[in-house]
């Protein structure tokens, strides 16, 4: 898929894994996901094996949705708003054979402070699963209050008496080239730690995300010494300049569904500014953020210009947002958890804080477009990396001329979709994150079911272990159902149809978050009028998911505040200052 990449983009809590992991509300834990696993519905080829595993499938299932008591039962449903319409049924099995052994071995688990692994104060400990079974990878310290004030201590204390922010940029540069380097050194390790902790493909991680990664450290390297202030002129005698100085120390979290990403989009430009920073890492992906980072003191990265805390949002993530010795917050993570982030930061010291949070993004197909690239391009929209994206386009919304023959097309690609361990070469899909993630994507096909949708294809988990959903398409869907609203975070296409841009327009933007769209026309006076009506941060003409390092992406309304990635990024982990001399007789003005 040259011309854009595929990828990335973080992100959430509840819906994308981070804070609702981070700060506040409940979340079990995926060790509770082994029984659930465990009872998932065998293979149904009778009415007595159906009656039997009624009851396993009802505890995979929220308690406010009816248990579902077979398979079939889910695709009887699915026909009701449309008659005469049969339900395939997804075709890909997970493999059953052993799960491939991971080619890397897990060494560190403890937290990053002062640029030493220790563990946490507590001596607490929690597991990181692997998605594709639910078994432990291995038990990583628990970072508390504790171990924030610890991480925080050292941060202040290398920006304040440390060498990083008193180096020239040019010499800051120089340690993060090299980091750029061992990334790309390691990132057969890197892409399988990200694989087996995270479940999205192998493929994905090393083809894609790990060149994104080294590309984005290398990107704010260049940018180290080219940061600079003005000199403005003023109304008498005056010299005016302004300096653009280190912000201090940055508080980040970062999601699970791309953490290594996200890690560069906010360790990158903080670095480069001359801060120091205390990262939180999502409890579901804690491993690969601490192997990289180790190789970013192998660089020469001073002691405590980096430290990561892993932990939970409740306690390690409230501590860090609530903190009066953090200067700045930068959270990618769902809509509800950021107003959290927010609230903690005005509460304490008034911190600024960055939000890249929810969406529910449009793909918009007009009547001129190629069908068959369409189709391809609204897969890739809403399937990529499990559906598990902010920017997903979960509304596709497709003109009423095209809309039969791109929804049986759509319908076909799905089936195809290959699931299986992400590890397998070929391989499109692995599992979803965890069990949590699981039950709920399982909750909204119900809903979708339920208020009068048609379930075109899929619609299932596959197989009895692991957190696998076939890829699942919805037809004949409304603006008012919870498919149609909610931020699903999963392999869940929504298919729309309109009659004109207007419409197209208004629904499109009927919603509360604004992160992204797709269009897709070979018209230029269309793509034009969709472009500048659409209320997103990211419009992409007829391609998706392209994140170059020098793009910004960002969000409208409660998607999010301030933008990540680009020149603008760096902004945010600035301050302007002023300075004002005042001119004895000069000789110009």
């Amino acid at each position: 898929m040259s011309g854009f990449l595929r990828c990335m983009v973080p992100h959430k809590l509840e819906v994308h894994g981070v804070l609702l992991t981070i700060l506040g509300q409940t979340v079990r834990l995926r060790a509770e996901d082994d029984s659930n696993t465990s009872q998932s519905s065998e293979k149904k080829n009778n009415k007595k094996n159906l009656a039997m595993a009624a009851p396993r499938i009802s505890s995979l299932l929220s308690r406010s949705f009816a248990a579902v008591s077979s398979s079939t039962s889910l695709l009887s449903l699915g026909r009701s708003s449309r008659s005469g319409r049969g339900i395939s049924r997804f075709s890909t099995a997970v493999a059953i054979e052993e799960p491939i052994t991971p080619p890397v071995q897990v060494n560190q688990t403890q937290l990053l402070i002062n640029g030493q692994f220790v563990d946490a104060a507590s001596g607490k400990t929690f597991p990181t699963l692997d998605p594709r079974t639910g078994d432990v990878i291995a038990h990583v310290a628990e970072g508390g209050v504790e171990d924030i004030n610890r991480a925080v201590s050292a941060a202040r204390k290398a920006f304040d008496e440390g060498p990083w922010p008193k180096m020239t940029p040019y010499e800051r540069s120089l340690i993060i080239f090299r980091f750029a380097d061992l990334l790309e050194k390691h990132s057969d390790e890197i892409a399988a730690l990200e694989t087996w902790d995270n479940g999205k493909t192998f493929e994905q991680a090393k083809q894609t995300e790990i060149p994104m990664l080294i590309r984005v450290f290398r990107y704010y390297a260049g940018w180290a010494d080219k940061i600079h202030g003005l000199t403005v002129p003023a109304d008498g005698p005056y010299h005016v300049q302004t300096l653009h100085e280190p912000i201090g120390v940055a508080g980040q979290i970062v999601p699970w569904n791309f953490p290594l990403l996200i890690y560069a989009w906010k360790v990158a430009p903080a670095l480069a500014c001359g801060n120091s920073v205390v990262l939180k890492t999502a409890e579901q992906t804690p491993l690969s953020a601490l192997y990289v980072s180790n190789l970013f003191h192998e660089a020469g990265l001073p002691p405590g210009v980096l430290n990561v805390v892993s932990g939970f949002g409740p306690i390690a993530g409230a501590a860090l947002c609530s903190h009066m010795d953090v200067d700045k917050l930068s959270f990618t993570g769902s809509t509800d958890t950021g107003k959290i982030v927010l609230e903690l930061a005005a509460k304490s010291n008034l911190k600024p804080v960055t939000l890249e949070l929810g969406g529910k993004s449009p793909f918009i197909v007009c009547e001129d477009a190629d069908i068959d690239k369409a189709v391809e391009l609204a897969h890739l929209a809403l399937f990529f990396n499990q559906g598990q994206c902010c920017c997903a386009g979960s509304r596709t919304f497709v003109h009423e001329r095209v809309y039969d023959e791109f929804l049986e097309k759509a319908k076909a690609r799905a089936l195809k979709r290959v699931v299986g361990d992400p590890f397998k070469k070929g391989i499109e899909q692995g599992p979803q994150i965890d069990s949590k993630q699981f039950e709920k994507i399982l909750r909204y096909i119900r809903s979708g079911i339920e208020s009068g949708a048609t379930l075109e294809t899929g619609g299932e988990r596959i197989g009895s272990k692991g957190y696998y959903i076939q890829p699942t398409v919805f037809s004949n869907v409304q603006d008012d159902m919870l498919i149609a609203k909610d931020e699903i975070f999963g392999p869940v296409q929504s298919i729309f149809k309109f009659k004109n841009l207007n419409e197209v327009i208004r629904r499109a933007n009927a919603t509360h978050y604004g992160l992204a769209a797709g269009v897709f026309t070979q018209d230029i006076d269309t793509a034009n009028t969709l472009t500048r009506a659409l209320k997103a941060g990211t419009v992409w003409i007829n391609c998706y998911d392209v994140f170059d390092a020098a793009i910004p992406i960002g969000g409208y309304k409660m998607s999010g505040q301030g933008r990540e990635k680009g020149i603008h990024c760096l902004n945010n982990y600035l301050q302007v200052k002023a300075v004002v001399t005042l001119l004895k007789n000069p000789a110009w003005l």
